[in-house]
């Protein structure tokens, strides 16, 4: 049973001891040493390290890529119609004229060039339009083929290029288009007339026999392949 507390000195409760000492204080932290560096300070060197890395590596990339595809030695034409001496067929058909230059096209995928040339007469003989393209970033031969069978070009010439299509256009002259990598060439044949005041064709020469026009046509592009690589 708890009693009652006793009366010291005739009648007050005796003050109890009160603690008022505070413990003492906590020893001061030792300093941090100097690789003891806060974590987010690690994380953001990480990251600094981490883009200059994939920086580097980018510019490496970027140096180390591909510059294209090998384009076989050609180069661009400067005067196509200077290049293309057609010699051969000169010597089948006469005198070589410069009938005047193409269209022209210069991009960064595509160098283009072509011209027109006459032989024997300027208004009755035979002319020639000669085509040069330099593709410098896509592949044209999965569509080589295609383009030969919508010319309807039939048969095939070994020898020149890569591939070579040629048809005779009914005796009337001839078309001969090649692939070399990445360069295709066209060479094309027809005879000229002449007209009369009413626009009746006047043939002032003779009609020269063409058979056999794919041999010079074959060697002059062989030429021109040769010039286009100096």
């Amino acid at each position: 049973m708890i009693s009652e507390p006793e009366l010291v000195g005739g009648g007050g409760f005796e003050r109890p001891e009160v603690l008022t000492e505070a413990p003492p204080p906590r020893p001061p932290r030792p300093p941090r040493p100097p690789s003891a560096r806060r974590p987010w300070l690690w994380a953001l060197g990480g990251a600094v390290v981490a883009s200059a890395v994939w920086g580097g590596g980018l510019y490496a990339y970027e140096v180390r890529k591909p510059p294209g595809p090998d384009l076989g030695g050609y180069k661009e034409a400067g005067d196509l119609c200077a290049e293309a001496k057609l010699e051969a067929l000169a010597g089948a058909l006469g005198k070589r004229f410069q009938a005047g230059d193409g269209p022209v096209m210069d991009e960064p995928a595509v160098h283009h060039r072509s011209c027109s040339l006459a032989f024997g007469s300027l208004e009755t003989g035979y002319q020639a339009n000669v085509s040069y393209t330099l593709h410098k970033v896509t592949d044209p031969g999965p569509e080589f083929g295609a383009w030969g069978k919508y010319h309807e070009l039939g048969t095939p010439i070994d020898g020149v290029g890569e591939k070579a299509l040629f048809d005779e256009r009914g005796g009337e002259g001839g078309e001969l288009k090649v692939l070399d990598g990445q360069v295709e060439i066209e060479l094309s044949l027809y005879r000229q007339y002449a007209t009369d005041a009413n626009g009746d064709v006047i043939q002032e020469t003779d009609p020269i026999d063409l058979s056999g026009i794919e041999v010079p046509m074959t060697q002059d592009v062989l030429a021109l392949m040769a010039e286009l690589k100096k």
